[in-house]
């Protein structure tokens, strides 16, 4: 990622950017304007869900996606437009999502922003698409630099100290699956539709959350490290047995209760750590990404952040799930500090946010792996 400041300072001149977003199954598009004093105003924001299209394989399918991203998103940059009553002329510069995702999706929005910046002589931020749901709470609230973000969602399990525009370290991550994941892989376990996690949330209203015991990870570990998949894998051989409503009900409490808890324990790690380096003060919690929609999980977060003494922040749930205006606000933060990318800025499968943290501790290896390794 490019170089990055500490505190970003006011802008130089009112920045109006066009933000694209196609990292995997919501093609968006969205209008943001970042003033003279830092503040960020949605003029507009627009969603292409393809919920309908993946909904019968239970789970996003890329070249589907690909393909509808490819239909629908000079259409949704043009609603975008239209709904900020702007036109190209009036736009200071393009933020696309540059990676993490599914490449090929992500290659769609990435190209039409290129191609936008390129006939229109505006500058291109391409974006990752972890920095935009780093900074998504910004988008509806004051929230300045520096924060402890938990970012959870279907993809991404991290535990970040966001210390400016791009400089973000990371404190923790999952070492298997997301905590996103585990809610649509159990979902799906249970016999619910897509997408999984809000219709597990659903199921688990009215639940008993200590009916069954499932397994607590880590527990030897003294880091800020998640993993999921034993969990995952016990509530599947647990929803195979079961033969009542009121049995799945359980079970989808446990699940989401057990899960709440382990992201509130390794958060209550980080901010233990957080504030000690802070020295106690400017303590602020931020939880971002899809997961973060979930009550159970929010209500969860929000007490470990007030036992430590920290203020909560989540953004609104539009803003939890994938959107382009997080990718246009973080595109005109960037693009306030005058940096911008080239033209021939590469769409990646990977990114990671924290570089030097992802070279000395990958949590992903590359390569075969088992038995016939």
């Amino acid at each position: 990622m490019s170089p990055a400041r500490t505190d970003p300072g006011p802008p130089e001149q009112v920045q109006t950017v066009l933000g694209l977003e196609t990292s995997c199954d919501e093609t968006a598009a969205a209008v943001v304007r970042l003033n003279a004093a830092g503040e960020a105003e949605v003029l507009s924001s627009v969603v292409a869900s393809q919920i309908a299209d993946h909904a019968p394989y239970g789970g996003v399918v890329p070249e589907i996606a690909a393909r509808a991203h490819v239909e629908n998103v000079d259409a949704i940059a043009a609603q975008a437009l239209s709904d900020a009553g702007l036109g190209y002329d009036q736009l200071t510069g393009v933020a696309a999502t540059a990676g993490p995702g599914l490449v090929g999706g992500v290659m769609v929005g990435l190209s039409f922003g290129k191609a936008v910046a390129l006939a229109r002589g505006l500058p291109l931020i391409a974006v990752n698409h972890l920095e935009g749901h780093a900074v998504s709470a910004r988008l509806a609230a004051h929230l300045p630099y520096p924060f402890l973000l938990l970012l959870v969602s279907g993809g991404h399990c991290q535990l970040l100290s966001v210390d400016g525009v791009g400089a973000c370290r990371r404190l923790g991550s999952t070492i298997d699956d997301a905590a996103g994941e585990a809610f649509d892989k159990i979902a799906k376990t249970l016999g619910l539709p897509y997408p999984g996690g809000p219709a597990l949330e659903k199921l688990a209203q009215g639940g008993r959350p200590e009916q069954f015991v499932l397994p607590r990870m880590l527990l030897g570990r003294k880091d800020c490290d998640f993993s999921f998949s034993g969990l995952k894998t016990a509530a599947a051989r647990l929803a195979e047995g079961l033969t009542t409503e009121s049995d799945r009900r359980d079970l989808a409490a446990c699940v989401q209760a057990a899960i709440a808890t382990q992201l509130a324990e390794r958060s209550d790690r980080a901010m233990a750590a957080y504030a000690q380096e802070h020295d106690g003060a400017g303590l602020r919690f931020v939880v971002a990404g899809g997961v973060a929609a979930n009550k159970t999980v929010r209500a969860t977060l929000e007490a470990a952040a007030a036992k430590r003494g920290f203020s909560f922040t989540a953004p609104p749930l539009a803003y939890c799930t994938d959107n382009a205006a997080m990718i246009a606000l973080a595109g005109a933060e960037r693009l306030a500090l005058g940096q911008a990318d080239p033209l021939d800025a590469p769409a990646r499968p990977r990114w990671p946010l924290d570089a030097a943290a992802a070279a000395a501790n990958p949590t992903h290896q590359p390569g075969r792996k088992g038995a016939k390794a």
